[in-house]
């Protein structure tokens, strides 16, 4: 099974990665490891991919799924749990609990801070990193961070309007860096520079990013932007 490992200077003992398209058991509009159980897609079908992706990863425990509803709720996890928590972003200090965030165009952003003592995995859409789901789950954290940021919607397709774009600048008029004009009141959003701008606000000046768009590679990606009817992707991190 492939996956993307972060490429950030982790803590040996912090585990990550994103998982890909490629390697389930999902068939039609979700061919490949969809692990959204709310798309639409047979539940025995991502029950399977998501005992594939435990398998092939070696995970210490299932992870804990979300409940994504664009909140800028933060979920802070004492144990693993089979219960689908409500909330867009998922922490923990404790051993072999691994947090998730499902996408398929929205940014996933992992974090830990720099002695491995917790990590925590958000779900970024663009209402959510508007509301302050980033600044929520780092001030959970009493020691330096660093962030990943994974695969998501590049800013050459993700295409807003002024609302989006009046959403960032009013909270910070440097947000407008985010952003280009494309015309009849269209914006390019550019999802990573205004999630780096977020977690620079609140002290995370060490934010790797991966640099990968989902919408433009269907054969590695889901996403809805693209497809509308689409499975979902997942990005995992824990301490081992």
């Amino acid at each position: 099974m492939d996956i993307i490992l972060p490429n950030w200077p982790a803590p040996a003992n912090v585990k990550a990665f994103s998982s890909l398209r490629a390697g389930g058991v999902s068939k039609g509009p979700y061919e490949g490891l969809n692990l959204g159980m709310h798309v639409g897609d047979s539940v025995y079908d991502v029950e399977a991919n998501r005992q594939r992706l435990i398998e092939a990863n070696d995970l210490p425990s299932a992870p804990v799924w979300l409940n994504q509803t664009h909140s800028t709720v933060v979920a802070d996890l004492a144990a693993p749990t089979a219960q689908v928590i409500d909330a867009d972003a998922a922490s923990t200090s404790s051993k072999g609990v691994v947090c998730s965030a499902m996408t398929a165009d929205c940014l996933p952003v992992l974090l830990t801070d720099v002695e491995g003592t917790k990590v925590a995995a958000v779900h970024a859409g663009w209402r959510g990193l508007a509301g302050g789901i980033i600044e929520n789950a780092v001030k959970l954290f009493d020691k330096p961070v660093m962030a990943w940021l994974g695969p998501a919607i590049g800013p050459d397709a993700f295409e807003v309007g002024e609302d989006v774009l009046k959403a960032y600048v009013e909270h910070d008029s440097s947000a407008i860096k985010g952003f280009v004009e494309k015309g009849n009141g269209k914006y390019g959003a550019n999802m990573s520079i205004l999630a780096t701008q977020r977690l620079n606000s609140v002290g995370v000046e060490a934010v790797y990013d991966c640099g990968l768009c989902t919408y433009s590679d269907a054969e590695r990606f889901y996403s809805y932007r693209r497809d509308g009817v689409t499975g979902r992707q997942a990005t995992f991190i824990w301490i081992e």
